[in-house]
This record gives C-alpha cells, structure tokens and sequence, in this order.
C-alpha cells in the first residue's frame, strides 16, 4: 500500500472517529431527566387514616348507689340479654331505709283516717249546730266553737293527707334506691369491659365520668371503626362515602365500609404539638364474628372518582414563586405560588402552568394547561427543583431499560 493511500485511509478514519466523538458529545449534553408522556386514565382519590374499632352501640354503666359489690355474675366476653343480672351492690342499708319508709307511710295512713273520722264529726256537729242556731236553740258562741272545730278538723286533715303523700314519695324514693342495688344488663350484647371486681366499693359516677363505669355492654353485630382524619383531608369528607377497612388483627383482609358521621369540630389536642384532627366513624359492613373493640384500624376512604381524565405523574408538579400580576388580589410584585409542570421541550427545559384537581394515588387531574401527548419532566428531584427554564436537558432511558429487565 501507498504511503498516499495510507494517509487517504488514515484520514477516512480520523473523521469517523471525530464524527464519532462528536455525536457521543452531543448525546452526552443537558441535564438527565426522566420523562413521561400526558394521557387520559380513570383517578380515583382517597383519604387514609388510623384509628380503632368499637361498637355502633354501647352502654357504658355506672352505680348510682354507693357500697360494697357483693354479687358480680359475669366477666369480660360475656355475653348477655336485656335483663340479665350483672351485679349487686350491698342492699343491706337501702332494705333498711325502705323499711322504715314503708312503717311511717302506713303510721301517716293511720292519721289521715283518724283526721278523716274526726272531720267527718266535727262536719255532723256544725251541721247540727248551724241548725239549731236558725231554729234559735243554741247561742252564738255554742255555734262559733262547732264552726271553729269543723274547720279545725279540715286542716288537721289536709296535714294528715300531706304527710300520708309525703311518706309515700319518700317510700318510692327507698324503693328506687333498693331497685339500683341490682343492676342488670339495658340491652343484648357482649361484655366488652368490667372495670369492677367482687368485693370493692362502687362510686356513683357523673355522666359516666372516667373511674365510675362498672361494665360495658356492647352490640357487636354491628360496629364501626372511629378514625382521625387530618384538616387538610376532612373538607372531602363527606357522609355515605364508600371505604376500605384494614384491622391489623386480621391481616390480609379488607372489609367494606361506609362514612356515617363526620366530626364537625377538632378532637381535644392532648399536646400543643399536636396536629389538628377529626373524628369520622366508618360502619363496618361485613365483620368478622370475633371481632372486639379497641383494636387498632386503618381506612382509605373513597371521596371521589373520574374516567378518562388527563392526567399527569404526582412527582411532576412543582410548585414556584413568582410576583403577583397587576389586576391580582395580591398586591403588584408580592409573591404567590404557582402550580405547574416542567416540559421536555425540544431538549430544553420550558415551565407551563397547570391547573390540577382529582388527586389519585400517583397521579394527578389537569383540569387546564396541557390538552395530552406533552412530554414532562417527573425527575430527579435534585434537577426539578434547581430548573429555571431554558436548560438544555436530554432524557435518561437507563431506568426504562432497569425496568425492562426488571
């Protein structure tokens, strides 16, 4: 070979390469980013909370006489029916009470009969009395002191009768109290807490204050899970939603639920730390036969849905500060935010402002901005939050090729 051929083949070569070199920088140029292409699907938005499982219907109950427990019939798990005895609280002292009321009410009986006899006498004597003065028989005073006496009689009676409804009101109150000394169970249910043992002391309680219930009997063939829900989620909370409900009792299940009551004021904040928080209760449809109150819950509950919706990637949307506009609200040249998503523009970086709504579980609705098949920028993050518009980006398919593989 020629030396003149060696050089034409040598040159040949050194093009390629520099082509070569060329190209490979070009790729190479720009910020990696991944990609993703805006299409239509079905959203569907939810609020998850935690929370616990209790009863629809519960009846917390309390003393409301004080002594000694001195019967006590079931334990924890029970279950019972309207009616049935659960406990005794000594009766000795409500007996004796009884007892002496019902020995004054028939003493304050006695009276009223003796006071009506001596009415009646005394109505006959100035009956007798009145006529005998028309007639002219008897003086003016023999008159007075029968009229004195019939009316004396009358009040002597009505105290008599006073007293006999006094003592009866006081003997149905010791009846009530003897009553109380028993207590048996409002309604059917379960035994879910008995906070009394044999032998202690009850405490009549205030409006079943904390320390004062005795027992509880709960309804368990229909309960609900009581969850806290975060302010920002509540305002989509709304009552009948559908939801699904996980007890970690029962791991890999799910049960069928429905919002029936959403707390219109915040729960009592145990810490000034803590976040804001309401109270929704979810029915249960389908419970398990076993299940007991208190066990801990959680739920996503359904607040909306769309078909078909355009929509885009959570982790594209970025948010960013710009001035306010003359005609805005705000005053000309303070900041606001504004929602949006980064395009892959051509191999540059270019910000479109979107308005969102339905948000999904990785994706979001776009209700105006973007009309689909716009290529955005959905990472990495480091990149989306440092991007001004304008730079030259190039996407990176390593992770695409990652999950082909995958």
């Amino acid at each position: 070979m020629t030396r003149k051929k060696l050089w034409i083949l040598g040159g040949g070569l050194a093009v390629v390469l520099i082509g070569g070199v060329t190209v490979a920088s070009m790729q190479d140029k720009g910020l990696a980013v991944q990609v993703a292409q805006v299409g239509r699907e079905n959203l569907q938005s939810k609020v998850s909370a935690n929370g616990k499982i209790q009863a629809v219907t519960k009846a917390d109950i309390s003393a409301n006489v004080m002594g000694q427990v001195t019967k006590l019939a079931v334990k924890e798990g029970d279950r019972v029916i309207k009616g049935q005895f659960l406990m005794e609280i000594d009766p000795r002292s409500a007996k004796a009470s009884t007892e002496a009321m019902q020995a004054n009410l028939q003493a304050t009986q006695s009276d009223l009969i003796s006071a009506t006899a001596n009415l009646a006498q005394a109505r006959s004597d100035f009956e007798r009395a009145k006529a005998n003065r028309t007639a002219g028989i008897i003086s003016a005073a023999d008159f007075e002191r029968a009229r004195t006496s019939y009316e004396t009689a009358q009040a002597s009676q009505e105290t008599a009768r006073r007293r006999s409804d006094q003592a009866k009101a006081n003997l149905s109150q010791s009846q009530v109290g003897l009553r109380n000394s028993t207590i048996t169970a409002p309604m059917d249910g379960v035994v879910t807490a008995r906070r009394i043992e044999l032998g202690e002391t009850a405490v009549p309680g205030i409006q079943n204050s904390a320390g004062t219930v005795l027992v509880t009997v709960s309804d368990m063939s229909k309960v609900e899970a009581e969850m806290e829900v975060d302010e920002a989620s509540i305002p989509t909370v709304k009552l009948g939603q559908k939801a699904q409900v996980r007890i970690d009792a029962y791991p890999n299940q799910t049960f069928d639920g429905e919002v029936t009551e959403v707390g219109g004021s915040p729960m009592l904040k145990l810490s000034a730390n803590e976040a804001i928080k309401f109270k929704v209760k979810v029915w249960i449809k389908n419970p398990p036969l076993t299940i007991k109150p208190g066990l801990s819950a959680q739920a996503d509950i359904y607040t909306g849905s769309r078909d078909q919706v355009l929509a885009i990637p959570i982790q594209s949307l970025v948010t960013r500060e710009i001035k306010a506009k003359p005609g805005e609200k705000l005053k000309p040249g303070a900041p606001r935010d504004e929602e949006g998503v980064w395009l892959f523009d051509g191999g540059k970086s270019k910000f479109l402002p979107v308005k969102t709504g339905l948000l999904g579980d990785l994706n979001v609705e776009v209700l105006d901005g973007l009309k689909g098949g716009e290529r955005v920028i959905i990472g990495p993050f480091r990149i989306l939050r440092d991007l001004k518009g304008g730079e030259l980006v190039r996407e990176d398919k390593s992770k695409k090729k990652d999950e082909k593989k995958g």
